[in-house]
């Protein structure tokens, strides 16, 4: 059977048309995903300056406590903190959070909210990291199985 030019270009554009549809579905879901993990950061830099901040200090200690707090989810779901992916990756722009999977965005969504349950409950660093990466893990496992997260990809 033989198409005539006209249908084969029409069928060609239909193609690049459908995919082009679907990276942007999948950039929305990414999109979203990164701005949810984004509005629990307030959630998670509220919790910070209300019990681990002390009263007197200047931006710079702040800025510190902050950093801080961020690699401590870092190291519990990446593995290392933002300085040493920045260290492995000179070339790339942003951040290691910018380059992370849709999974791992859900459970660093996650990981803010507990990590600032686990500061209100006035858990130490080193506790929050061993209870944050546990709960990294876990997350990541049964998200990595899920169909329905298969589904959004």
């Amino acid at each position: 059977m033989l198409f005539s030019p006209q249908f084969k270009i029409f069928l060609i554009k239909e193609f690049q048309r459908l995919k082009n549809e679907e990276n942007d579905r999948h950039k929305l879901e990414w999109n979203l995903q990164r701005t949810l993990a984004k509005v629990n950061y307030h959630i998670h830099t509220d919790a910070i300056k209300e019990n681990l901040i002390p009263r007197e200090v200047n931006i710079k200690q702040t800025s510190f406590v902050y950093a801080n707090e961020a690699d401590l989810l870092n190291v519990a779901l990446f593995g290392i903190t933002a300085k040493e992916w920045r260290d492995k990756n000179p070339k790339k722009d942003g951040n290691i959070r910018d380059y992370a999977t849709l999974e791992q965005l859900v459970v660093l969504s996650n990981m803010e909210s507990i990590n600032a349950l686990l500061i209100r409950q006035g858990l130490t660093q080193n506790d929050r990291l061993i209870q944050l990466n546990k709960t990294a893990i876990t997350q990541m496992k049964s998200l990595l199985k899920s169909s329905t997260i298969k589904k959004l990809k």
